[in-house]
């Protein structure tokens, strides 16, 4: 970047970022030191690097903008912004640049115990949206499969296989079927208790709830089970559910799954299929989760957004949230273009 930071109008103390710059009003650098209020960058070519997760100060802003210098991202523009009247200003920079440069962004973000993306094409919370989430380790805390092996007493030898499935170490359909059949004979009452008590992941209620009276439209995709699935349908408000059916017989598990196998193909296909029933734009969709097996379903979205994800999900995601409440994806819809 050619462009002198050191006498920006901007002074490196601990004063709230909203001090100095005007919330969705775009900054424009020019003169080479100079900040001025500007119009939004329309342009299509570029990118947005959102900064969010912790209270700014001028400081913060300074200091993200000499690591943009370091790393050769050509800053134009920046504003602050805020989803709700509740949430924290995040900090948007707008760069002509179209090289990729999500990783370098996540790794000075981290620097300012902040979390960073780089999105070209932002969804707009205020259209008509999709978002089609994962469930296990995503909507809640846990993964289903592995809290009832646990309740069953054969927690070891199917957590072993499932950390080897989200890594992408084993296909899903063969983790899968190898899962489900140390579960045979585990009796109903036991997936009941667990059915009753499923832990939301923080801020997802609040985030679905958000959408929604913005009118979009919310599913989940899940290779887990429609036990827990359905159970999650009415309190977050989706408008559909697809996951994996347990064979039941004699009210106990009988080590097998019914019907077509919800894969990441076929997750895929779920968001594909839903966008098209609800007339949504491609740009318009959101794909969330944190396993290998999201990726492809992440990939067919607009946005593909890694929620506490393996390594390898973040690092292929359009974007990731590491920590923290998922109303953070909010600050991913709400970029002021």
């Amino acid at each position: 970047m050619s462009k002198s930071l050191a006498s920006i109008q901007l002074r490196a103390t601990a004063e709230p970022a909203q001090q100095c710059l005007t919330v969705a009003n775009w900054y424009h650098i020019e003169n080479d030191d100079q900040l001025r209020p500007g119009s939004s960058p329309l342009s299509e070519d570029g990118q947005y690097l959102c900064f969010f997760g912790a209270e700014l100060n001028e400081a913060d802003v300074l200091e993200v903008l000499r690591l943009c210098q370091q790393a050769d991202i050509e800053v134009t523009r920046l504003a602050l912004y805020q989803p709700t009247a509740t949430m924290t200003p995040g900090l948007v920079i707008y760069t002509h640049s179209a090289r990729d440069v999500r990783a370098p962004i996540r790794a000075l973000a981290a620097q300012r115990g902040l979390q960073g993306a780089a999105i070209s094409q932002p969804p707009s919370l205020l259209k008509p949206g999709l978002l089609v989430m994962d469930m296990d380790s995503t909507v809640i805390t846990i993964e289903c499969i592995d809290e009832i092996a646990r309740l069953a007493g054969v927690y070891d030898e199917v957590a072993a296989v499932t950390a080897q499935a989200m890594a992408g170490q084993l296909a899903f359909n063969d983790s899968l079927y190898q899962r489900v059949a140390k579960l045979s004979g585990v009796e109903l009452p036991l997936i009941q208790q667990l059915k009753d008590n499923l832990p939301l992941m923080e801020g997802v209620a609040q985030l679905c709830a958000v959408l929604k009276a913005h009118h979009w439209h919310l599913a989940i995709a899940s290779g887990g089970f429609t036990w827990f699935a359905e159970a999650l349908k009415a309190p977050l408000q989706l408008d559909a559910v697809f996951a994996n059916t347990l064979e039941i017989a004699d009210d106990k598990l009988t080590g097998k799954v019914l019907g077509e196998v919800v894969d990441g193909s076929k997750k895929a296909e779920v968001l594909k299929s839903l966008a098209e029933q609800f007339g949504i734009a491609s740009k318009q969709t959101v794909a969330m989760g944190d396993g290998a097996n999201d990726l492809i379903m992440m990939a067919a979205a607009g946005l593909g957004v890694a929620v506490h994800g393996k390594p390898k999900v973040v690092e292929q995601a359009d974007a990731a949230i590491t920590q923290g409440s998922l109303t953070q994806l909010l600050y991913l819809l709400s970029v002021p273009v």
